[in-house]
């Protein structure tokens, strides 16, 4: 046996000290990989799947995407462009793939899932300083560098590994897969294509409706039977990411500001906003299946059927995968982390992605990305620097570590977790614009910072 292998059954042998062992292959994990073995790290990364499967994940491939395939906008000044603008210029491998295996979404950057995981995999497998390791791990050895980037499906298993070395109890919160249909089933006599705002190119499919085909929607879909409730299960759902029907419960007409909100999605036929809009954002390159954006729910499979396809354009419609809810599992990082994401009593310890609390794609890839330097300096004998607090890192790493541990919620980036500016600026684009100019300043100083620490390897 490897002196830094792992054995069957899920124990793990002791890594040499310049190496650094990741348990996770998802987006996080494989990022966070990939920035090791940039900086010269040997890195032994320990994926279950396919030897065990989560309740969400269908393939054994790297970084799969189990919910959406959008990694948000990419307008200019807006916060996922900022953060995505600090992980291009940080040499951020998964958001070049995404790119590579980017599908129409108007101006957001969405990516055709299968692609993107293959292509990710291959990337990570061909790396001559990562080795794969197809098991699932149990145990965490606390003198070993170690990142933990398990994501929203950790095993019960690693769960309560985590609980052991918390020595705290960790929480749950439950998230939501949006349904799927084949593109060819959509009547698109019923339908037009348009972004909203016309914002980027017309890339979604939108299901106009009037008052009276909202209203025996909404009726059908409050009346429909949702999954029964397991005597475990709490479904304290993550508030930006509620199943519909729950949005629905709140008010007759709170989905017409939600998912199904109209405005700036004119019908072109018409001239006229309509009453309520469904839309569907392209989900592979081939363009031959469409999400139902912002559609997850906790319906079962037959009354999803029935209530669906009483949307206009889907009456016919043919499923590839239905709306589900599966468990979240994250951290409560206030209490347990510090800014270099090390466990504050185990500093060899490291959490990266949704398990240390961020919530969405981006942000699990940046937390990755900052974990894999922060584990390759530490293996390398260096001290980790934090990236300012400006910037889109330092203000996301900062809201998990140091925000009210008794109210922590996961979190996307945003500008409210940007610190406000010197000067009050009324104009909210030109507030926003001042804002990412000076934490891409902030960035790059960061950049320059970090030159004395080791630098990436030629690719």
């Amino acid at each position: 046996m490897s002196d830094w292998g792992c054995v069957a059954g899920g124990d793990l042998q002791a890594v040499t000290p310049s190496s650094v062992r990741i348990i996770g292959a998802g987006l996080a994990g494989s990022e966070a990989a990939w920035q090791c073995a940039q900086r010269g790290v040997a890195v032994e990364l320990c994926e279950m799947r396919p030897v065990r499967s989560t309740p969400a994940h269908q393939t054994g491939d790297f970084a799969e995407l189990v919910c959406s395939n959008s990694l948000k906008s990419e307008s200019e000044n807006t916060a996922p462009w900022l953060l995505k603008e600090e992980m291009r210029r940080a040499g951020s491998r998964l958001l070049e793939i995404a790119r590579d295996c980017a599908v129409p979404a108007g101006h957001a950057l969405a990516v055709d899932r299968i692609a993107f995981a293959t292509q990710v995999t291959e990337a990570i497998s061909r790396q001559p300083l990562i080795r794969v390791r197809r098991e699932e791990i149990s145990q965490i050895d606390d003198d070993a560098i170690t990142i933990v980037a398990t994501g929203p499906l950790t095993s019960d298993a690693l769960s309560q590994e985590i609980g052991r070395l918390s020595g705290s109890s960790h929480l749950y919160f439950y998230d939501s897969i949006s349904p799927i249909v084949e593109s060819d089933s959509i009547d698109m006599n019923r339908c037009y294509m348009a972004a909203r705002y016309d914002k980027g190119s017309a890339d979604y499919i939108n299901c106009p409706m009037n008052k009276e085909e909202y209203d025996r929607f909404y009726d059908a879909l409050i009346a429909a039977q949702s999954v029964e409730e397991r005597e475990w299960e709490k479904l304290n759902y993550f508030e930006s990411c509620l199943p519909i029907e729950e949005i629905g419960r709140r008010g007759h007409d709170t989905l017409r500001f939600g998912p199904m909100k109209p405005v700036g999605l004119k019908d072109p036929r018409t001239g006229k906003m309509p009453y309520a809009v469904v839309q569907l954002r392209q989900e592979n390159l081939r363009a031959d299946s469409y999400n139902l954006v912002g559609f997850q729910n906790h319906l079962k499979f037959a009354e999803q059927a029935k209530v669906l396809r009483l949307i206009p354009g889907l009456k016919n419609a043919r499923f590839l995968r239905y709306g589900q809810i599966h468990r979240n599992t994250y951290i409560n990082s206030p209490t347990l982390l510090n800014e270099i994401l090390q466990m504050k009593q185990h500093p060899r310890v490291l959490f990266a992605g949704q398990i240390c609390g961020v919530e969405g794609y981006v942000e699990s890839i940046a937390t990755g990305l900052l974990a894999g330097i922060y584990a390759s300096w530490l293996a390398l004998g260096e001290q980790p620097v934090s990236p300012p607090r400006e910037t889109a890192f330092g203000s996301l790493t900062h809201y998990i570590t140091q925000a009210d541990s008794k109210k922590f919620q996961p979190a996307n980036i945003t500008f409210d977790l940007l610190p406000p500016l010197s000067e009050r600026v009324r104009d909210r684009k030109e507030r926003h614009r001042l804002q990412c100019e000076l934490a891409l300043k902030g960035f790059d100083r960061w950049r320059e910072q970090i030159a004395l620490h080791p630098r990436p390897l030629s690719v």
